[in-house]
């Protein structure tokens, strides 16, 4: 059993960052697709294209293990980390820029680190305690700097990311209890229930506003979101949960601010500042710290 610790450390760690590269840059394709999408609607066709892209996996793998899966907890799982949490995200993304709504999620690793140190009784180490005041340090220069003059509704928005970030904890520190079942059965069945509890709120904005006409740069914008940023991210990210510490996955992910905001400065042409280029550095040094094993991983 020990042999089998560094391989699904390994595992844990290439899912997570396969997982930033594709949420890092989503930041910038949700905000081009909601500023010709309304964002409820917007997250309601891509939750359903996640659906459709992860529906005939899931009912392979149920034909192979059919063990019962406890609804109750996937339905939150699918309450915060999909309806809520897109309704959050994607309507924050409209009044905001790209690389702003990065920086603020930023605040995920404590938003995770905390509650599993006092709920799952995560032991925070030194290092990785170290590594987080590291990388949150970087996270505050990056994020909170040149906020100014970016237009009505700026603060409703970040007000709304940050919503995202505690509702994301909520999700991770529920997926994390989930590590003993199928990650593609709790994955697939939460964001189901999840899409099935947005389709109404999808539906009344549509009811107000009309189906907007939709270019076919939106459509290709949906389906990265629905198929890679959800579905194939969402497996990922569980994956990694199953093979590392829920506060380590965490820290991981102040890595999605840096890549945004880049992606953000290359693609739509927003500024980044000396000040979050040193932030940046600030994350990469306590990615580097925290994820460097200090002994051996517990078993499972």
């Amino acid at each position: 059993m020990n042999n089998s610790h560094a391989p699904m450390h390994t595992r844990g760690l290439i899912s997570i960052l396969v997982v930033l590269l594709i949420w890092g840059s989503s930041f910038s394709v949700t905000k081009y697709v909601v500023t010709e999408i309304p964002p409820l609607t917007a997250a309601t066709l891509r939750n359903v294209i996640a659906c459709i892209a992860l529906l005939p996996f899931y009912l392979v793998s149920r034909r192979r293990t059919k063990a019962p899966l406890p609804l109750g907890k996937l339905t939150l799982m699918g309450l915060s980390g999909t309806t809520l949490y897109y309704l959050c995200f994607n309507t924050g993304m409209h009044y905001i820029p790209a690389s702003t709504g990065a920086l603020i999620e930023g605040l995920v690793p404590v938003a995770i680190a905390v509650p599993a140190a006092l709920i799952l009784k995560e032991h925070l180490g030194k290092r990785l305690v170290a590594g987080i005041i590291l990388s949150v340090t970087g996270v505050i220069l990056v994020g909170f700097v040149g906020n100014r003059g970016q237009g009505a509704g700026s603060t409703l928005g970040s007000t709304l990311i940050v919503a995202a970030v505690c509702l994301w904890s909520v999700y991770t520190l529920l997926s994390r209890t989930m590590k003993d079942h199928d990650t593609l059965q709790v994955t697939a069945v939460s964001m189901m229930i999840g899409t099935a509890l947005s389709i109404p709120i999808g539906w009344m904005e549509v009811h107000q506003t009309g189906f907007p006409e939709i270019s076919w740069k939106a459509w290709l914008g949906l389906g990265y979101c629905g198929i890679l940023s959800s579905a194939v991210a969402y497996f990922l990210y569980n994956k990694a949960l199953e093979n590392l510490p829920a506060a380590q996955v965490g820290n991981f992910l102040n890595l999605n601010p840096v890549i945004g905001a880049i992606v953000a400065f290359i693609f739509l042409r927003e500024t980044f500042t000396s000040l979050q280029w040193a932030g940046g550095v600030l994350v990469i040094a306590g990615i580097w710290l925290s994820s460097r094993k200090s002994g051996p991983v517990p078993e499972k």
